[in-house]
């Protein structure tokens, strides 16, 4: 398979608004990796079946991986058909029009935002632990938010500013760092598989559904989160040397491969360590500490740290795509949104978003506001999967190198699961989703609509 370094010295395509094309299928699947295999295994595996689901929590990454499964079967062909940067914007704009196409590029923009603040507090957290280790502390006025008596989370602050470093030097460069990023991240989750396969014990897993079937679909809404980030592979459809072909590749693969992964390490967590000890922060470091590797609860811990910058990196990265495309139909100012002559990335955006994560992840506690994330991009693979059943009514004709098998089952089957899903999510994370809703309304209506009519 063609690697990026092939491609290094391929021309800029002409035009000062287009992207850079130099990302492969290979390149797509670790980016979708990167983004999948982040808090989701290193935390909330631990918690959800701690919590919710008890070792059956299997199942719950199961449930929530066929959920996935149908959009991303979605997704794969209409970004082999549509393409695009925008993901799930551009395709509802297609199929359902601009005010809907609005609605759900606001809804990414949530998911990216915050998924991407939230989770530098976590690595910001992860490196604390990793220094203590050492015997190194930071002072507790730079790695806390002024709402928990410190000035800020400079840790957090730190990671996201090297991002945008490395985002703004370009898209190979980006995809350069996010491969050897996940190299290391998949060599530390094999480490762990390979030791609490060692130390497994049948007993742990006993009751297995100590919640019951609701648990496991409690479980499964909880965890979703974990599976956020491969439809940030559908984001990088202008910068794919073969969108056509490498778009479906890069977005199946890297769900297929993610879903085995948290499965297996689910459930050599769950038997590692009985689950009413999970409920931490850092459950796989507990895990191992309870079975006596020291050693390697830090290596672990120096993998979650990786596998969370990669995830950040991966929502970040999504994030400023989703407002180029939204800019270039003029829904949001369009200026921010410039393309760079020289790296062909959009570097005044990547600052700027820098800035805007970097102030929410230093000085405020992320709290109620990220469990919207899982509202948000329900409610985004909901559109996609919509628009398919539209797309093949209104453009019978459109060239669909993809094509979602058994259509319209696999999308309505999409709808559904992911509808039963946002059902079950708490009732403050509805009423925090209905407020940004809201502000996106008012946005829409007093600038969005009338400055696309200038088009």
């Amino acid at each position: 398979m063609q690697s990026i370094s092939d491609i290094e010295s391929a021309p800029l395509p002409s035009g000062e608004h287009e992207l850079r094309r130099c990302l492969t299928a290979f390149d797509l699947t670790l980016l979708g990796i990167g983004g999948i295999i982040g808090a989701g295994i290193f935390v909330l595996t631990g918690i959800a079946s701690a919590t919710q689901a008890g070792p059956a929590v299997i199942f719950s990454y199961i449930l929530a991986g066929i959920a996935s499964g149908f959009s991303a079967l979605a997704y794969a062909e209409l970004a082999s058909s549509i393409g695009g940067c925008g993901s799930a914007y551009g395709y509802a704009y297609a199929g359902m029009g601009q005010f809907i196409a609005w609605m759900i590029g606001w809804d990414l923009l949530l998911e990216y935002g915050t998924d991407a603040a939230t989770i530098c507090i976590g690595w910001s957290g992860y490196v604390q632990n990793v220094l203590s280790a050492f015997g190194l502390t930071l002072p507790k006025a730079l790695i806390n938010d002024p709402f928990h008596g410190g000035i800020i989370n400079l840790p957090a602050v730190f990671i996201i500013l090297v991002l945008a470093s490395i985002l703004a030097a370009g898209a190979k460069e980006g995809a350069r760092f996010n491969n050897i990023m996940v190299y290391i991240k998949l060599f530390v989750i094999g480490l762990f598989i390979i030791l609490g396969t060692l130390h497994f014990n049948p007993a742990n897993w006993h009751p297995f559904a100590p919640f019951g079937f609701q648990g496991v679909v409690n479980g499964a809404a909880l965890i979703f989160f974990a599976y956020i980030g491969f439809d940030v592979v559908s984001t990088a459809g202008e910068e794919t040397v073969n969108p056509k072909r490498d778009l479906p590749i890069g977005i199946i693969a890297s769900l297929l491969i993610c879903t085995l992964i948290y499965v297996i390490f689910a459930g050599v967590l769950t038997g590692l360590t009985h689950y009413s000890h999970l409920n931490t922060s850092s459950p796989v470091a507990t895990a191992l500490l309870n079975t006596g590797h020291q050693f390697a609860a830090e290596i672990i811990a120096l993998g979650a740290i990786v596998g969370l910058t990669t995830t950040i990196l991966a929502m970040y990265y999504g994030f400023t795509r989703v407002y180029v495309a939204m800019a270039r139909d003029r829904l949001l100012p369009k200026k921010i949104a410039k393309i760079d002559s020289k790296t062909r990335t959009p570097r005044q955006l990547i600052w700027l978003t820098a800035v805007l994560i970097a102030i929410i992840a230093g000085f405020f506690p992320i709290t109620q506001i990220a469990n919207i994330v899982n509202m948000g991009t329900l409610a985004a693979f909901m559109a996609v999967s919509v628009s398919v059943i539209v797309l093949r009514h209104t453009k019978p004709d459109m060239p669909r190198p993809f094509k979602t098998p058994w259509s319209p089952v696999i999308p309505v089957a999409g709808i559904l699961m992911c509808f039963y899903l946002m059902y079950n999510l708490p009732r403050t994370t509805w009423i925090s989703f209905l407020a940004w809703t809201i502000g996106g309304l008012v946005i829409y209506f007093s600038y969005s609509k009338w400055s696309a009519k200038k088009l």
